[in-house]
């Protein structure tokens, strides 16, 4: 088609080629302006250069490769931010010539230098910049890992030259040596010279008491009448003649010694050049295509950059012929007056004709189908809405604009119809056309008549084709030809201003009376126009004029269900927002539970060591058999655990469900309720303020009213409490519960009952995971551990932790 392709280090570059037709498609579509915008975006001459080589395929695998690695390329722009291509020039010209066995100044190796320095960056940035994400930047990585690095070459260089251009003092001994004995005669001779300023018999002679250069010799400035009494060899002298520049006899051997050692200088810095310039052409291929890999790898960058710029997106591409465009601009217009348009073509219909008056923006419409085709089938994202769809054609051929030649004696519509016989000529079934004002420029009548056949002959070659015009036998055509659909930019009588709009499926008006009678034409004068038509198309303008009318009523409806969509979208929001609230304080509220339930447990905990211990001291006093107070002691911890019980069903005994009546009974003494914390059914036995005392078995408890579910009403003849053991309910403070637990130094009796209370505490306080420190020693405490693990009901699993948490010396917990 329009290209052609070659691959070098898996980077794809075009040549844009093909015949004069295609290439007059481009320019017709000003493709030249979007190279030009993708040239500017280059970073350095050679990929500027390349930019103006790309080009369209009409390979749709080449064409979606090209899009994959623009994909990447963008999106490692908006993550990383550009490639690092300072330094990276054009070498191409200077390794060719090295490579031919030319030397090389120093400023073309420091080139060479900073170019191989700027490709190792590059390939470094993108390395790391992808290293943790190698499956979403496959290419930049296989293009990153291709670009070869030359360290020999970088450094025999670096070490050589400064990054000003200057050979080194040290770039060799040879030259050092001769670099320190040049500066010591320097400086003997400005020592013998400013001997010379302070004489006062030679300060006389002198215009001014300095040294100075001329020709690389110190020299005075001597006044002309004193040049043959100071005596030495004349180098310049000022442009009036008063001024000599003089070097003295004094210096004169000391000069010679110089300019000896500069020729000695000259030469050996020609052998460094020489020597760098034989390593750099060793490499002269290599490093030929190492610079057009990195021109080809800025090409697609700059391909990202242009996407950025314009705010394009990546378009899917077909080989169906199928175009479906979605709030797409000109890439070329004003972005803040660009009117978005939405195209289908390809699939309901192959063929589109467009109408409208004129400036309404037919021809704009005509080339941003074009203009984004190419683009898409060059690798270059465009400014189309995401979703948008284009197709890879056999070519792109575009008849657009007046092409009056006088030198070549054409008119309008003899211009036209040579473009269209080339066309023709070269279009087959997978080719995409574009007419602009098709068969104008002749008679209407006849101009009508060809154009209709013109679309026949294309259409049934199975081409896309989009057409513009002003006859209404198109538009006719349009209606009942299969495959055919009309199209309209749209116009508001109104304002008497076109709003750009494309229209499809509804074709255009001239809207010339509506015009002329808004501008104030007399009603008979239109009266007489209208007589004049004939009733073929009175009948077409009444259709059209229906069709508009229903469009708008259609567009009035889409806008009241859009507005009802984003109505209903807004109420599902805020039912979701308010879903997530619910769920929220559910959560505070079963936390609250938790804390609450905690609290019980180390209340009821510390009333059990208290009564024990008093219990203990009471059976010193009394004749308290000692089994007696092993069974209190045994009912007090069946107390304890019922209570750590309450933490598993505290969850689904504070669920009252809708409809309940029991919900609504009063709490009253004698009425059977359900204690949350607990998960136990008791009895109110009495009310005092805030708190009520239930009696639950042979226990009775003082627990807060809002913690009581009443399950049944008070019965009229309430049973006589049995005695039983009174708690008071205390609050206890809530202890800070680590997520590990610390064994290492103790024994296994000591450690497994610390563990058996720390499971207890991080059940409670929630935990989900939790590490046993038990260190590594013989293994016996982890063996013990673990064989108490695997009983245990709220351990779910257990494993050795990894190595950055403590290794085979801890044990990770997962808690059910």
């Amino acid at each position: 088609m329009f290209a052609a392709p070659f691959v070098f280090c898996g980077i794809l570059y075009v040549e844009t080629g093909g015949n004069d037709l295609e290439r007059e498609t481009l320019k017709r579509l000003e493709f030249d302006k979007i190279l030009h915008m993708l040239e500017q975006r280059a970073s350095f001459s050679l990929s500027q250069s390349e930019a103006q080589k790309v080009g369209p395929t009409a390979d749709g695998d080449e064409a979606r490769r090209w899009l994959r690695q623009t994909d990447e390329a963008y999106r490692y722009l908006h993550q990383f931010g550009d490639l690092p291509y300072g330094g990276v020039v054009d070498i191409t010209p200077v390794v060719r010539r090295a490579g031919r066995g030319g030397v090389l100044d120093a400023e073309e190796l420091l080139a060479v230098a900073q170019t191989l320095l700027g490709g190792r960056k590059i390939k470094r940035t993108v390395l790391k910049a992808t290293e943790k994400a190698p499956d979403m930047f496959p290419w930049l990585q296989a293009v990153a890992n291709s670009i070869a690095e030359y360290p020999r070459i970088e450094q025999a260089i670096a070490a050589a030259i400064d990054e000003q251009g200057n050979i080194r003092d040290d770039a060799s001994p040879e030259l050092a040596r001769l670099r320190r004995q040049m500066r010591l005669v320097e400086n003997r001779m400005r020592e013998r010279l400013e001997a010379m300023i302070r004489d006062p018999e030679i300060v006389r002679m002198l215009q001014e008491p300095i040294i100075t250069v001329r020709y690389d010799h110190l020299v005075l400035p001597v006044k002309a009448h004193y040049r043959n009494v100071l005596g030495g060899v004349v180098y310049d002298q000022s442009a009036s003649g008063s001024t000599v520049f003089v070097e003295p006899a004094a210096v004169a051997e000391d000069n010679r010694r110089l300019q000896s050692l500069r020729a000695e200088e000259r030469q050996e810095i020609e052998r460094i050049l020489r020597q760098l310039s034989a390593l750099v052409g060793e490499e002269a291929a290599a490093l030929h295509d190492l610079v057009a890999q990195l021109a080809a790898l800025d090409v697609v960058m700059a391909k990202a950059r242009l996407a950025k710029a314009m705010g394009a997106t990546l378009p899917a591409l077909n080989d169906a012929g199928v175009i479906r465009l979605k709030k797409a601009r000109h890439p070329l217009v004003d972005p803040a007056k660009v009117v978005p348009i939405d195209v289908e073509l390809g699939a309901d219909y192959r063929t589109l004709i467009i109408t409208g008056p004129n400036t309404g923006g037919k021809t704009v419409t005509l080339k941003t189908i074009g203009l984004l085709s190419a683009m898409a089938a060059s690798g270059l994202f465009v400014p189309a809405a995401d979703g948008s769809e284009l197709a890879v054609f056999s070519g792109i051929y575009a008849d657009i604009g007046d092409e009056q030649s006088i030198e070549q004696s054409l008119s309008t519509f003899s211009s036209h119809m040579r473009n269209i016989v080339k066309m023709l000529e070269r279009a087959d079934g997978k080719a995409l056309l574009l007419f602009d004002e098709l068969g104008a420029g002749t008679d209407p009548q006849e101009g009508a008549a060809l154009a209709i056949a013109i679309l026949e002959e294309v259409h049934s070659r199975g081409c896309r084709v989009v057409a513009t015009t002003h006859y209404s036998e198109l538009k006719a055509y349009a209606y009942n030809r299969e495959g055919v659909t009309n199209a309209s930019v749209e116009f508001d009588v109104e304002t008497l201003r076109p709003t750009y709009r494309l229209l499809i499926g509804i074709p255009g008006r001239s809207n010339a009376f509506a015009i002329a009678e808004r501008l104030g034409l007399p009603q008979k004068v239109l009266a007489v126009a209208r007589d004049q038509m004939d009733e073929d198309n009175r009948q077409l303008d009444t259709m059209v004029r229906t069709l508009q009318e229903q469009h708008q009523s259609m567009e009035a409806q889409l806008a009241e269900v859009a507005a009802l969509r984003a109505e209903l979208a807004a109420k599902e929001a805020e039912l979701a927002r308010r879903e997530k609230e619910l769920l929220r304080q559910q959560q505070r509220l079963k936390s609250e539970m938790v804390r609450q339930v905690a609290e019980v447990v180390e209340a009821a905990r510390r009333e059990t060591a208290d009564l024990v211990a008093e219990l203990k001291e009471m059976a010193k006093q009394t004749a308290v058999k000692p089994h007696q107070i092993s069974e209190w002691e045994k009912g007090l911890e069946r107390i304890v655990a019922r209570t750590e019980s309450a933490a598993d069903v505290s969850g689904e005994t504070d669920k009252i469900e809708p409809g309940n009546d029991a919900a609504l009974l009063p709490l009253a003494p004698g009425c059977e309720v359900m204690v949350r914390p607990f998960g136990q059914r008791g009895v109110v036995e009495a009310l005092q303020g805030e708190q009520a005392t239930v009696r639950m078995g042979a226990m009775k408890l003082n627990v807060a009213k809002k913690q009581l579910q009443v399950l049944a009403p008070a019965k009229k003849t309430p049973s006589t409490a049995s005695p039983g053991i009174a708690v008071t309910r205390v609050v206890a403070e809530n202890r800070s519960v680590r997520p590990e637990l610390d064994m290492r130094g103790m024994r296994v009796e000591e450690a497994l009952a610390d563990l058996d209370k720390y499971l207890d505490e991080v059940v409670m306080a929630g935990f989900k995971q939790v590490r046993l420190i038990h260190g590594k020693g013989t293994g016996s405490l982890r063996q013990a551990i673990q064989d108490y693990l695997r009983h245990h009901s709220q351990v779910g699993s257990y494993r050795l932790g990894n190595y950055n948490e403590g290794g085979s010396g801890v044990t990770v917990v997962e808690l059910k």
